[in-house]
């Protein structure tokens, strides 16, 4: 199954479903954003802490895996030169609805986070990439790529679900019962019964990937990336609600490369 494929027409989909990670910010909170006040997340709840974004004047920004008409005009708001890089291009076009309507410059791009080949070595000096690996079926070529693109000195913001919420039995979680089912590294593709795969695809839902907290960790150190801060968040979802009462089931990274 060609995975980036699927899950391009599935957010495509999502779009018009009004799925949450879909929906253009305000003018309002574009004004905002203009004058030095924002908040945007690479987790569901907690904004990114003021601290965690390098100066955004005229900084070459990558908005990896992150369409939908958010974080990308934001960030061009607020300063930066910002490329927004996605496989869904109707997510894409949310942040170029965005841009058109108040006037932002920023340029989007359609591919696979694992592959950016369309950008020369030490590209950019920022690379924010929200909670979007879950749709990667393999982290480790997507770090790769983000410490070639990345300028040394360079800052890369990761948000990622901790593997813990793969655990347990979906349907079950959302009666508020907690049952262990799954093992990690989890695969929608292999984990799920057929004829559960076959309702997900039924429904246009993304194809998703558990990565164990060794990938997700130790893998952007392997790249050669130095983690140095780090923050919990819960998914604030009726879903979630009873695995968050136990244990966060989100977590952010912010690393430098050397």
């Amino acid at each position: 199954m060609d995975v980036q494929k699927y899950n391009r027409d599935a957010w495509d989909a999502q779009v018009s479903a009004g799925n949450q990670w879909t929906r253009q910010v305000t003018s309002e909170e574009v004004a905002a954003a203009r004058d030095g006040k924002f908040k945007i997340v690479l987790t569901p709840e907690k904004p990114v802490p003021t601290s965690w974004f390098p100066p955004l004047e005229n900084c070459k920004t990558l908005c990896l895996a992150s369409g939908g008409g958010q974080q990308g005009p934001i960030l061009a708001a607020a300063g930066a030169e910002v490329t927004v890089f996605d496989n869904s291009p109707v997510q894409l076009k949310q942040d170029q609805s965005v841009a058109q309507r108040d006037g932002l410059k920023l340029s989007t791009v359609v591919g696979d986070m694992a592959d950016l080949s369309q950008f020369s070595d030490a590209s950019f000096d920022f690379i924010f990439h929200p909670c979007s690996i879950s749709f990667a079926p393999d982290v480790h070529p997507v770090f790769k790529e983000v410490f070639r693109v990345l300028k040394a000195g360079g800052v890369y913001l990761f948000g990622a679900c901790n593997p813990v919420s793969y655990l347990f039995d979906y349907e079950k979680l959302k009666t508020g019962v907690l049952d262990v089912r799954y093992s990690i590294p989890y695969s929608d593709q292999t984990s799920l019964s057929e004829k559960e795969l076959g309702q997900l695809k039924a429904e246009s839902e993304p194809l998703c990937f558990g990565h164990s907290l060794e990938a997700l960790i130790g893998g952007q150190l392997r790249a050669g990336l130095q983690i140095v801060s780090y923050y919990d968040d819960i998914w604030a979802s009726d879903d979630a609600k009873v695995l968050d009462q136990f244990i966060a089931s989100t977590f952010a990274t912010r690393a430098i490369k050397p």
